[in-house]
């Protein structure tokens, strides 16, 4: 089946509901006008189209392999990543001072969501890219600035972000990598670092890694982590890749999904390297990369419910199976009650969480041409929960997407499971959606709630502007905006374990009144009369009422989680 990349839908957000004019309105991104925006997003839809979708299924039959050091990876790949490098792809935000177009994040994200829609596998490899070029000039010198930038922003280099270890997972303080200072303003990077995306290719020149390890005088824990930049081949006078360094691919992962991006264990022995921002502060530039990482992937997860919906519609609307339940059926699946109730859920929560990414990047927007602290606080608010709500839609998507095909998705050559294979991971990495909620009620409530009240202030608002006349649609999405706003008080006044024990459910309560309330824009627009206002009211009257049992549950404290014993939870 053709994939079909949704620009409309990317339009329509952009011209309706996400307030994208505000953007434009700013001094920075002036030029990112909606003639600007309407080609850029028709020319990468094409390019999603015709270049990274015919990979896709290479990517999974044909995965990434490791032979003697070196990597191969899957049919086509290394064509299409360089046509994506050609047209500019890598580095829509990038600064144009070293060749990037310096265009806003939105537009990157929603360019991102079709690229992972049509591709999950090889759109990885640009996203850790974007993540680096992001970290080097918030962080590095002018000298690596020069000298990594154009490269990176080209495609004719790749990035990646090496964090995790054996024994340092979530817990980022407990790693071992070290580095000793080499004399010459260069280090010793040695150290063992797992789960690297993309960690090696054979299309890019270079492999250009970022690396936490300590000095000898770091101090424990992530105060004392220092960040370091270790390309797989030194680069030489002219700037060029020259000597190998000391540090190589031992291994690739054997994964669930995500076949054809390669997933290394990467070994450093005394590698040379040099210092990304000041010593013992590599958190915090680490974090500039994670940050935008984090939307990134809830954007792969958006996309690749996108591929799976696609997939299992063009399905329905062929396979014939059963009776038609009315008069003047198609004869096929899509007639019966209870495909239809599967794919109108996976498209109204399609839209709900691609909604919530949009805005949270229009906020990104505003905070860096603005400065303006509340646009910051916001995007810091949305981040969390466009990265959980967006992976989690990719999940529960694709599985429906199986579902649908019946027998048929429990088959490989469908290519249905793919997606549920290829998703599953966004949950966990960049932060498990467990931490991401964990954040939401901890580091993003010490305003004492202030960036989530004004949130709550915009829905209110907006649902009572329209009460008059969308009193069906208006009144619940008020109604569940005051049960949200009871749950945070009550989460702002708790003890951070209380708030950890209901912080998942309370993340998803949020996002189903957000999806609700983009879902009564989304009807505004359109004068409660068309296609995506009876999605609305698809979305408001089936599945936001489900905010309601989340938020009971978020408020219920940690007490009964510990009730049971380790034993007892052990007994048969």
């Amino acid at each position: 089946m053709p994939f079909r990349a949704p620009v409309s839908e990317f339009q329509f957000l952009f011209e309706n509901v996400i307030d994208f004019a505000r953007v434009t309105e700013t001094e920075r991104f002036a030029d990112a006008d909606s003639d600007v925006v309407d080609a850029i997003l028709t020319e990468a839809g094409r390019m999603c189209e015709e270049v990274m979708y015919p990979v896709q299924r290479n990517g999974d039959l044909q995965g990434a392999v490791l032979e003697n050091g070196v990597v191969r990876t899957s049919p086509g790949f290394g064509d299409a990543y360089r046509k994506v490098a050609e047209g500019g792809w890598i580095s829509t935000s990038a600064g144009a001072e070293f060749g990037g177009m310096g265009l806003p994040h939105a537009i990157t994200t929603a360019v991102n969501e079709m690229m992972a829609a049509a591709c999950l596998s090889l759109q990885l490899n640009p996203l850790m890219t974007q993540g680096q070029i992001e970290a080097l000039e918030h962080h590095s010198s002018d000298e690596i600035k020069a000298l990594y930038l154009p490269k990176l922003i080209s495609g004719e280099w790749s990035g990646t972000m090496n964090l995790t270890e054996p024994a340092a997972g979530s817990d980022v303080g407990a790693l071992r990598s070290k580095a000793e200072p080499n004399g010459d303003g260069t280090y010793a990077v040695s150290g063992q670092k797992i789960y690297i995306s993309w960690g090696d290719n054979d299309f890019t020149e270079n492999v250009c890694h970022l690396v936490l390890a300590r000095l000898p005088d770091g101090a424990p824990g992530t105060k004392g982590i220092s960040l370091f930049m270790v390309p797989k081949f030194l680069p030489d006078d002219t700037g060029a890749p020259g000597v190998a360094n000391n540090l190589k691919v031992v291994s690739l992962e054997h994964k669930l999904g995500l076949h054809g991006s390669p997933t290394a264990v990467m070994q450093y022995d005394g590698a040379t390297g040099w210092l990304i921002g000041a010593a013992h502060d590599g958190m915090r530039a680490m974090f500039t990369m994670m940050n935008n990482a984090r939307l990134g992937v809830g954007g792969q997860g958006i996309g690749t419910a996108e591929g799976a919906y696609q997939h299992a519609l063009a399905y329905a609307l062929e396979r014939k199976q059963g009776r038609s339940p009315f008069e003047g059926g198609t004869g096929t699946i899509m007639d019966h009650a209870d495909v239809r109730r599967m794919l109108t859920t996976m498209k109204a929560e399609i839209y709900a969480a691609r909604a919530i990414e949009m805005s949270c990047a229009v906020a990104i927007d505003m905070g860096t041409a603005t400065g303006d602290k509340d646009w910051k606080a916001r995007a810091a608010f949305l981040t969390p929960i466009a990265k959980a709500f967006g992976t989690d839609t990719g999940i529960a998507v694709a599985e429906t997407g199986v579902q649908v095909h019946g027998g048929m998705g429990f088959i490989e050559e469908t290519g249905a499971a793919q997606y549920a294979r290829d998703v599953r991971v966004t949950a966990i990495y960049e932060g498990t959606n467990g931490i991401q909620s964990m954040d939401l009620v901890g580091r993003k409530l010490m305003d004492g709630g202030e960036a989530a009240y004004a949130l709550l202030d915009e829905i209110e608002e907006c649902a009572e502007s329209v009460r008059d006349n969308m009193a069906d649609l208006a009144e619940p999405v008020w109604q569940a905006t005051e049960t949200l706003r009871e749950a945070t008080e009550w989460m702002v006044t708790q003890e951070m374990n209380e708030r950890f024990a209901g912080s998942v459910p309370f993340l998803k309560g949020f996002a189903r009144v957000l999806g609700g309330y983009f879902h009564l824009r989304a009807a505004i627009a359109e004068q409660g009369n068309g296609p995506r206002s009876k999605l609305a009211r698809f979305y408001i009257t089936r599945l936001l009422p489900e905010h309601a049992g989340c938020l009971a549950h978020a408020v219920q404290g940690a007490n009964d989680l510990y009730a049971l014993s380790p034993e007892e939870l052990g007994a048969v």
